[in-house]
């Protein structure tokens, strides 16, 4: 089995933009690093959520019960 070493970030954004530019060529490249992400599900909204779903009792007696 062969040890993995891994690249350290700075080592691993040039060698994936090396790459996007090979593969899809600059206009195209550019274009796929100026993708905006998407928005992630505000954590409180999340929470929200899962918790209009949850039943309490239940839940209790699954996380205090031995």
């Amino acid at each position: 089995m062969s040890e993995h070493i891994m690249m350290n970030e700075e080592q691993l954004i040039e060698k994936a933009v090396q790459v996007l530019m090979r593969e899809f060529g600059p206009v195209e490249a550019t274009r796929f690093l100026s993708i905006p992400q998407r928005k992630r599900e505000d954590s409180l909204k999340r929470h929200q959520t899962w918790q209009n779903g949850l039943d309490k009792e239940s839940f209790f007696n699954d996380v205090f019960s031995d």
